[in-house]
């Protein structure tokens, strides 16, 4: 039985392997095709924009366009994190939403990670190509070699002279048609093997041009200092807008319910009828009271995050959203600092809020995971995309509540959708 057992295992690895090296042999053409249209067009874009900043039309055209870069980059980190494990820092300076045409473009212009962006374009058309294209050609090139050992080579010659080349097989007849085929199970052994480390050898060369270099530390420092500064900004709000709703809410509501106390007290043997009235007048205006006290202590830390932890309330808040959604969570039972849970409890939270009021979106999915040191939450939705940071849809807000954690945000969202918002913050769990 331990031996049936294990060659069952084995069989099982293998197979689980295989489909690995399928999926990711897939990936890789999708990347080598979407990666190299998108980066020469970009690139070609961003250039005419450019040149034309002199002129004063490439002050206009400029932000846009390095925004489409910045999004296309955006989407090679989600993918790298998502498909790979590899984790691309962006450190993008904020630039004020409403800041006019000419302070946005060189705000932009002034900022190392647009170069980064700009040399990653030129790389990812040319090295990066090579790198996507071959872990792709690995898996569908044999597929060439079988059809002309099956009978394709036909087409091509009669068997008197070569008429196709199959790598560095001439194909003549159908001894080297079947020769053709062997050296596509070569290939398609190699690929079994090469092809997820290629593909991550991509995402590597994508993260040594993307990621901050020589000047990582100063600009760490920066993030940094601006983020708590957001922080100290962001819990100075929040202190405000609680006061603003004790006093404007429950407050007034416990200092009328007084006010009828007071006139009952005085009408309980005069008027017991008006004293029953008023009686329960604050009887409402107690429950009242109570409701909004719960709303409010819910705003400031769910109930349910403090006692079933991260993974069961963003269950609950998905549950509360009016539209259909699905949460996977691979953590269960196991709790990240309280600190952490609470941003990305809120975090999740304003990214739901946008795929409902904005996105239009009917469905979203919500994936909670934890590897690596790094907690990764995905929340996808089929809304009509267009989304993107500092676009007033309040994903700015969430780069900087992670931003204090050391985190990082990343949006895919192509116009027509899907919208894919990653959030990665450092923890660990216990």
């Amino acid at each position: 039985m331990e031996i049936s057992s294990g060659g069952s295992g084995g069989s099982g690895d293998m197979g689980t392997r295989a489909r690995g090296a399928a999926v990711d042999g897939t990936r890789a053409l999708v990347l080598a095709v979407v990666g190299l249209s998108g980066a020469l067009v970009l690139y070609v874009l961003a250039v005419v924009s450019l040149l034309l900043v002199p002129l004063g039309v490439g002050i206009v055209t400029t932000p846009w366009v390095l925004a489409g870069v910045r999004g296309f980059a955006d989407w090679r980190r989600v993918v790298a994190a998502e498909w790979c494990g590899v984790r691309i820092p962006s450190g993008y300076r904020p630039v004020p939403v409403d800041a006019n045409p000419w302070a946005r473009c060189f705000g932009l212009l002034s900022d190392r990670a647009t170069w980064r962006d700009l040399i990653w374009l030129q790389v990812d058309m040319t090295a990066g190509f090579v790198t996507a294209v071959l872990p792709a050609a690995l898996l569908f090139y044999p597929l060439e070699g079988f059809a002309l050992a099956a009978g394709l080579w036909r087409v091509f010659t009669d068997g008197t002279y070569v008429g196709w080349w199959y790598a560095f097989v001439p194909v003549a007849g159908q001894a080297s048609a079947l020769a053709a085929g062997a050296l596509g199970i070569v290939f398609l052994v190699a690929s079994y093997h090469l092809t997820p480390p290629l593909l991550r050898v991509h995402f590597l060369l994508t993260r040594a041009v993307l990621a901050p270099g020589q000047g990582e530390l100063a600009e760490r420092v920066r993030v940094l200092t601006e983020t708590r500064r957001d922080a100290v900004d962001t819990s100075a709000a929040e202190l405000r807008r609680i006061e603003r709703d004790l006093h404007d809410g429950a407050q007034a509501r416990l200092v009328a319910m007084g006010m009828d106390l007071g006139t009952i007290e005085a009408l309980i043997e005069k008027d017991p009828a008006k004293a029953k009235e008023l009686l329960a007048r604050a009887r409402r205006s107690s429950a009242d009271a109570l409701t909004e006290l719960r709303d409010l202590v819910r705003g400031i830390h769910p109930p349910v995050l403090a006692e079933r932890g991260l993974g069961d309330a963003v269950r609950a808040l998905a549950l509360r959203v009016p539209i259909a959604s699905e949460v996977n969570v691979d953590f269960d039972g196991r709790r990240a600092d309280a600190p952490v849970e609470s941003a990305a409890y809120f975090a999740v939270s304003e990214v739901l809020t946008n795929a409902v009021k904005h996105a239009g979106a009917d469905r979203v999915w919500i994936d909670l995971r934890h590897s690596d040191g790094m907690l990764r939450i995905a929340v996808t939705d089929n809304g009509r995309g267009g989304a993107r940071i500092g676009a007033g849809s309040g994903l700015a807000g969430v780069e900087r509540r992670l931003g204090t954690f050391d985190g990082v945000l990343a949006v895919s969202s192509p116009a027509g959708g899907p919208t894919m918002v990653t959030l990665e913050m450092p923890c660990e769990l216990s």
